[in-house]
């Protein structure tokens, strides 16, 4: 009887952790995610950049930048793309995440459009992004993503695994 009232209690506090973070990864979709994707659209880098942590270790193909070199980058990059008309559009989907109170670990895949009167380039990849809560803000505080895995360029096969997330 001991052990059957030890895994009642095991599998109530798992469902509640489950809970938990569903609630958790709700709250980091409307504060964190939601607002990414905009700023993206939007070519907004100021609002994107804001959305990372003060350090924050950003990997890439390209290498490590410990000295947010990659926040620099990012209004290079986006303010190009307004000089050019380019429309950005950003849809990505979660492949796994692991949440607790103040910690997410989340990992998953994106699918970048860019549009302008010469062309329309589509760029896959995959993220492994770690968020941590910061004075009551989630903040990006690692960031790690590639265009390929064990050598094959990732593609629209592999992002149309699942369905990007949609905002309300």
């Amino acid at each position: 009887m001991k052990k059957y009232g030890l895994l009642v209690a095991l599998g109530m506090s798992f469902l509640m952790h489950s809970q938990d973070s569903a609630q958790i990864q709700k709250e980091i979709d409307a504060n964190l995610w939601k607002p990414f994707q905009a700023a993206f659209e939007n070519l907004d880098a100021e609002r994107l950049n804001a959305l990372y942590a003060d350090e924050v270790l950003r990997v890439t193909p390209g290498g490590i930048d410990t000295e947010n070199l990659f926040k620099k980058g990012n209004e290079e990059r986006l303010g190009r793309h307004r000089k050019t008309n380019t429309e950005l559009r950003l849809d990505f989907w979660f492949d796994s995440r692991h949440t607790n109170i103040d910690t997410s670990y989340e990992v998953g895949f994106y699918r970048m459009t860019l549009t302008n009167s010469s062309e329309v380039q589509t760029i896959y990849g995959q993220f492994h992004i770690v968020l941590k809560k910061k004075a009551g803000t989630w903040k990006i505080v690692q960031d790690w993503d590639t265009g390929s895995i064990l050598g094959e360029e990732l593609s629209k096969h592999d992002f149309d695994k699942k369905e990007p997330i949609q905002f309300d």
